[in-house]
């Protein structure tokens, strides 16, 4: 079946070209510059008034417009597969939502008698030096900690360091993209570790311009949890471990869970850069029901904005299947998985 995704994925020429030459982040000529690239449509979801399935979907649109930054959503009901999307496939920068993959990717090995969660690797402390003066970014050991405290730290409070220790134990980048093809997940792509990430960030702005390296779209994210989620590709025992490190997350109070019910669990992982901010995770109703959502936006002025709008966006997300669930008006959204 085909999908209803609001926001087409535009063609590969397209994207190429944007990537090849960075827009005008001046916000006066950023918009003009971009739409010549790549059409209005890239950037901003269609006439609110013509095009939606449903008010669902109009909702989640006139929420992610982008006329002042990217923004891109992807989420599904993990109960029936159905999914709604605004730009969901265009590349957004992961930032440190993608510790998720390599918390997978070190569990994957676990799981398979490559490493233990009790074995001890040294936290990864950046060396002071210049952006973009070298491909990798100096580190230094530090304190040795249980991959299982490394595993809580990277995801419970965003730690950097910790990441890097787990990330240097795979392989680097490089094994958690393969971790993630072999999972049958296109669109994803890590190409430095944390502290090269950091250092070097502002290269682009991401509201006007797609960098290509470390990466991913909404769709990936989203399918990427699902399948996390429903412990399609790691033990009960390992998928606990990540789960739950998601649901005792402590960043982003003003992100995805700001506006939920205080009876409605989330379990997610943030992620903020220069001028992008996100967030990714699993909503789980009181009544049983779990959605899927990945949540992205450039732009908008401040980082506060930016969290509002996650805020809102995941509101309206947990509304609209609310009511679709109360009305089992199932035709509104095309399944995906």
């Amino acid at each position: 079946m085909m999908r209803k995704t609001i926001g087409r994925l535009v063609m590969a020429l397209g994207l190429g070209m944007l990537a090849a030459q960075p827009l005008q982040a001046n916000p006066q000529d950023y918009g003009a510059s971009f739409d010549a690239v790549l059409g209005t449509e890239f950037r901003v979801p269609k006439d609110f008034n013509e095009g939606y399935a449903n008010p669902f979907e109009a909702q989640i649109a006139r929420l992610a417009n982008g006329a002042q930054g990217r923004i891109g959503v992807a989420a599904v009901d993990l109960s029936d597969g159905h999914e709604v999307a605004i730009l969901g496939d265009q590349r957004f920068p992961m930032a440190s939502t993608s510790k998720i993959a390599i918390a997978a990717t070190f569990l994957d090995g676990v799981d398979n008698g490559r490493w233990s969660l009790t074995s001890e690797y040294p936290l990864l402390i950046p060396v002071r030096s210049q952006p973009f003066s070298s491909a990798t970014a100096p580190v230094r050991k530090g304190a040795y900690l249980p991959a299982h405290d490394l595993i809580e730290r990277m995801i419970t409070r965003s730690d950097n360091n910790a990441t890097d220790a787990l990330l240097a134990v795979i392989g680097g980048p490089e094994a958690v993209n393969r971790w993630v093809r072999k999972a049958g997940i296109k669109d994803f792509r890590i190409d430095r570790d944390i502290a090269t990430l950091v250092r070097d960030d502002g290269e682009f702005d991401p509201a006007s311009h797609i960098d290509p390296r470390d990466s991913a779209t909404p769709h990936a994210m989203v399918q990427l949890l699902s399948g996390l989620y429903k412990g399609r590709w790691l033990s009960q025992a390992s998928r606990d471990v990540l789960i739950g490190a998601m649901e005792r997350c402590i960043t982003g109070k003003r992100r995805i869970r700001a506006l939920l019910p205080e009876d409605v669990q989330v379990a997610h992982k943030t992620g903020s850069l220069n001028n992008t901010s996100s967030d990714i995770g699993i909503i789980k109703t009181s009544d049983g029901r779990a959605y899927a959502v990945a949540i992205y936006v450039t732009g908008q002025g401040t980082r506060l904005a930016r969290e509002h709008r996650i805020a809102e966006i995941a509101k309206a997300i947990y509304d609209g299947y609310t009511q679709l669930a109360a009305n089992d008006n199932t035709h509104w959204v095309n399944a995906r998985y």
